[in-house]
């Protein structure tokens, strides 16, 4: 045999195709997907889903989803879940919404109580998961549970009786921390754009889109974010270790311990940023607050390209995802179609997303 027939015989030197690495990128079911739902909406929905308004309308409620999936999908990706996601924006919330209107502290303060109690929240599930060898899967669940009912508690003692803590905004005020969380970014550049014609307005003059949400840049920062470290630095290497076989990463020098706790606290604080960033636009925080929002994150990382087992997987993936679910949630009010359709679309991609991401799997490891 000679040497070249050698080369093209051995996998280990085989050069790979284009499509093959393609095939191999977790983000690319995602980007399929957005693909598929965008021409689906141009076929079915109003011609006004895709206007500037419309894009701002979905994309606001994909930003908060997607902020929670960034940190969902590093945990998965470390081989661990967080069931208590949800609930956790529920609880921060009550947390932020109580320091400003009941303890009448300042608002970075506050939000520097609300992330304290969410990491905490985080670091409390890593230890029991860790110390205990217990599944990530039953801790955080009991967490589901125990944090909803802290925050049912909570408000009732707040507010004398009610699970609705109001008046929050009207406590913040205005200033640059506030203008941080909330409402919309560069309104004079819109106003500018609307006064040259470039964009909608209505009668009166007044741009039809106002700014960009503010949990649109904290939805494109915190996914740069987890790429960066996914993709550029040591502990991404480690997250993708720990996820694929910790012992194997623990026998070669990969602290799995302290890497697991990080990422529970990172997506517990992912969650607060949701919370304080909600409970400031809304000027209120309730008990149902993130309600089922922990399914959704992992729904929307799978869909990403995360794998249920660990190890594999991307931040940009959950980003894409996340889009997805905005654009079917309010899409749907678009088209004629009852938008009760949009939970047989959760479990229908679901579904697709980990079927696909099995193949992939297969394709990466070799398995038959």
């Amino acid at each position: 045999m000679t040497q070249n027939e050698q080369m093209m015989g051995d996998e280990r030197i085989r050069e790979e195709t284009f499509f093959a690495r393609l095939m191999k990128r977790p983000e690319l079911g995602a980007i399929a997907g957005v693909v598929l739902v965008t021409v689906f909406f141009l076929i079915v929905a109003d011609e006004s889903m895709f206007t500037l308004a419309g894009v701002m309308n979905f994309m606001q409620p994909a930003a908060q989803l997607g902020i929670l999936a960034a940190g969902a999908a590093l945990l998965m990706i470390g081989g661990e879940f967080d069931l208590s996601l949800g609930s956790m924006v529920a609880f921060s919330g009550l947390v932020f919404g109580a320091c400003i209107t009941a303890l009448n502290m300042p608002v970075f303060i506050a939000i520097l109580c609300a992330f304290a109690a969410a990491a905490a929240g985080g670091l409390i599930n890593a230890q029991i998961v860790l110390r205990t060898g217990l599944p990530s899967f039953i801790v955080t669940l009991a967490f589901l549970f125990i944090l909803r009912g802290a925050t049912l508690v909570g408000l009732k003692v707040a507010t004398e009786g009610s699970t609705q803590l109001r008046g929050v905004r009207d406590a913040a005020g205005d200033g640059f921390v506030v203008n941080l969380f909330s409402g919309d970014a560069f309104p004079g550049l819109f106003v500018w754009l609307a006064e040259k014609g470039l964009i909608d307005t209505f009668k009166n003059g007044t741009p039809k889109v106002s700014g960009i949400p503010v949990e649109i840049f904290w939805f494109v920062i915190v996914t740069a974010i987890a790429t960066w470290v996914l993709l550029r630095t040591p502990v991404g290497n480690w997250i993708f270790a720990a996820g694929g076989d910790s012992n194997a990463a623990s026998n070669s020098g990969v602290p799995v311990k302290k890497v697991k706790t990080g990422l529970f606290i990172a997506t517990a604080c992912c969650a607060a940023l949701v919370a304080v960033i909600t409970v400031l636009d809304a000027g209120s925080t309730d008990a149902r607050r993130g309600f089922q929002k922990e399914f959704e994150a992992i729904i929307a990382a799978v869909i990403g390209g995360c794998l249920l087992t660990g190890g594999y997987g991307s931040a940009i993936g959950a980003f894409f995802g996340s889009i997805i679910f905005g654009m079917v949630l309010i899409g749907l009010s678009y088209t004629n179609i009852d938008q009760d359709w949009y939970l047989v679309f959760l479990g229908g991609m679901l579904l697709v997303a980990v079927l696909f991401n099995n193949m992939i799997r297969k394709r990466v490891t070799g398995e038959r």
